[in-house]
């Protein structure tokens, strides 16, 4: 007979409810349904390979709204843990502000509302609640998943985890859009792996004065994609 094992906090609990759960894919937040300009990208033929896909990917980690959300990530977990709502407060508002583009904005703020509503119902007592209450929902996915973690999961762990959900995300709409094959998309998330890590470690060092982005050409596909005529993703 087998005896049963009992896994605690301290073996990594909720290191695994955030792979499993908070960072899911499966996790209702409706990520599948944005892809960043990457639909416009592929429509107007600039995107046509994994390659292609895989550097589109590595700008918006290394310098577009993946390392501003990566950064804004680390400042919301410090703040929470150290119960500094006044700072939570400021990024919160920070967060809502530096979106370029509309859609950019939608697709921030709506995962987050769906984030910090799924969360605080089915995992209370992270500092959602109290931030969520403060402000009225209105807070973007990057800071949702920093404030949840806080004295829960590792900060670097988090961060990881983040950006290669970030990653993968995008390199499932790659796949459905260019069309690639599986196969294909796993060439992108290996190729990802080390600007993953790296990028995570630089915005765990990064203070609140190293956000911003500059990937133009992204935020131009954002832009046309909001009038393109046929349309797959919201984003």
């Amino acid at each position: 007979m087998t005896m049963a094992t009992t896994v605690s906090m301290d073996d990594g609990y909720d290191w695994l409810t955030l792979l499993a759960n908070w960072l899911s894919p499966a996790y209702p937040v409706g990520a599948y349904s944005y892809s960043h300009g990457i639909e416009w990208a592929v429509d107007s033929g600039m995107m046509k390979s994994v390659d292609d896909l895989t550097d589109y990917i590595a700008t918006v980690l290394e310098g577009g709204a993946g390392w501003s959300d990566l950064v804004l990530a680390a400042a919301s977990w410090r703040a929470a843990a150290a119960g500094q709502h006044d700072e939570l407060d400021h990024i919160v508002e920070l967060g809502l502000a530096l979106r370029t583009t509309r859609e950019m904005a939608l697709e921030s703020l709506q995962q987050g509302s769906a984030f910090v509503l799924t969360t605080r119902a089915a995992w209370p007592g992270t500092a959602l609640d109290s931030l969520a209450t403060n402000h009225s929902g209105a807070i973007v996915y990057s800071v949702a998943v920093g404030a949840a973690c806080a004295g829960r999961v590792p900060l670097q762990p988090m961060l990881l985890a983040f950006c290669h959900a970030i990653a993968a995300n995008l390199v499932s709409a790659g796949i459905r859009l260019i069309p690639l094959g599986q196969t294909d998309g796993q060439h992108a998330m290996a190729a990802l792996r080390p600007i993953v890590a790296n990028v995570a470690a630089l915005a765990e060092a990064a203070p609140l004065a190293d956000l911003g982005s500059a990937a133009p050409c992204i935020e131009i596909c954002s832009m046309r994609h909001e009038t393109q005529y046929t349309r797959l993703f919201r984003s």
